[in-house]
């Protein structure tokens, strides 16, 4: 499932040009981090060569999945980014509202595809009355976002609005699968993963059906043990080692989104400031807190960089939740979406269902409620400048 590449002679003339290079400009989307080393650079791209890499059943994709590679849901505007495909959760609602899976494993997840053979497709069955769709969230600077401590985003919560501005933001504590302690979690629509090898090895096994050392059962609603032994006769984990690198697959997409550079903001003029005024003077930044630094490392890529990523990273309910629960996150909670890369981000919300900003913004409520009517009250002007700003984001 993986090729290698070494380091070695004129190749490293050549690294270290492209990293000279990346260094000399602003990065574009899809640059590594701006000062990465010829081996990060290295690590990047074996990354990259991986999530491009289209999977096949020989090699471990399905028996249900939702697209043969890494790239089919993260195009846009370029590898890593994002794209119009949606995963598909279900489940039902108890008799006092509340979310019930539909099976013992607890998974909401039905695939998009399966492998053409045994009748490996999982259906979702009538008594669902829940039914939610998640579109892919950008990794770019997801190892900036990884560096954010734990403590900054603790320090960011009010799970019992003290301040009494609506606004009640949480951290998900989640058990991190690739490290086994207690994290506050920051990855996925419900801030289900706290670091980027957890979150590689999740999306693996659930996007392609590859297990992996921190996912090691497959995931298929419906699928009878006799009969999954059919629709998947290789032995799991799929994502085995390479023998010459001691790397699995996880472990090369989790340094592809590493060393993935952010997107840098776009033209700035009178306008884009004054509509950032508006932003903070009606609320968003309550939420869509502008920048949070990381900590300490003894990796200047990530030592004490600002982030500016105009996300406090918590659970909130603000009207446009899914009804599912997921880890630690409420049926209507979803973690505060990062703004940077806005302006290449189409459809919005996390189904996709609002196609502007403006109706992304007039469908807030609950804890948004104020800042959503702030913006419906505010002057044309004002808000025209708004819709600028995080269009320059």
């Amino acid at each position: 499932m993986r090729r290698t590449f070494w380091l070695a002679g004129s190749g490293v003339v050549f690294l270290c040009s492209v990293v000279l290079l990346a260094q000399a400009r602003s990065p574009v989307p899809g640059d590594p981090l701006p000062g990465v080393t010829p081996i990060e650079f290295e690590e990047f791209r074996i990354g990259l060569d991986d999530f491009l890499e289209v999977e096949t059943a020989e090699e471990g994709l399905g028996p249900a999945f939702n697209g043969a590679s890494c790239a089919v849901c993260h195009s846009v505007p370029a590898v890593g980014g994002t794209s119009a495909i949606s995963e598909v959760r279900a489940g039902r609602r108890g008799p006092r509202g509340e979310f019930v899976p539909l099976d013992e494993t607890g998974d909401s997840l039905f695939h998009l595809f399966s492998v053409p053979r045994h009748a490996c497709q999982p259906v979702i069955p009538p008594e669902a009355t829940i039914i939610a769709r998640r579109v892919p969230i950008a990794v770019f600077g997801a190892g900036l976002v990884e560096a954010i401590p734990d403590e900054s985003l603790l320090a960011l919560e009010d799970p019992v609005d003290r301040n009494r501005d609506g606004i009640s933001g949480r951290a998900a504590i989640v058990v991190d699968r690739a490290t086994g302690q207690r994290r506050v979690g920051r990855f996925g629509w419900k801030a289900q993963h706290a670091t980027l090898l957890s979150f590689a090895g999740d999306a693996y096994r659930n996007e392609m059906g590859i297990t992996n050392d921190l996912f090691q059962q497959e995931s298929a609603y419906g699928i009878s043990p006799d009969r999954m032994r059919l629709c998947d006769p290789i032995p799991d984990p799929e994502d085995v080692r390479d023998p010459r690198t001691g790397r699995r697959g996880i472990d090369n997409f989790a340094s592809f989104m590493k060393f993935l550079a952010p997107i840098g903001r776009g033209a700035i003029d009178e306008t884009t400031r004054a509509g950032e005024q508006v932003f903070g003077a009606i609320g968003c930044a309550s939420c869509h807190t502008p920048a949070l630094t990381t900590s300490a490392s003894a990796n200047p890529l990530f030592d004490r960089r600002t982030v500016p990523l105009f996300s406090d990273l918590l659970l909130h309910d603000v009207g446009t939740g899914d009804g599912i629960e997921q880890v630690s996150a409420a049926p209507e909670e979803i973690r505060t979406p990062a703004l940077w890369g806005l302006r290449f981000r189409r459809p919005l919300l996390h189904d996709g269902s609002a196609a502007t900003i403006d109706e992304a913004i007039r469908r807030h409520g609950v804890e948004a409620d104020l800042a959503r009517r702030g913006f419906e009250q505010a002057s044309e002007a004002d808000r025209a400048a708004l819709i600028t700003f995080l269009k320059s984001l």
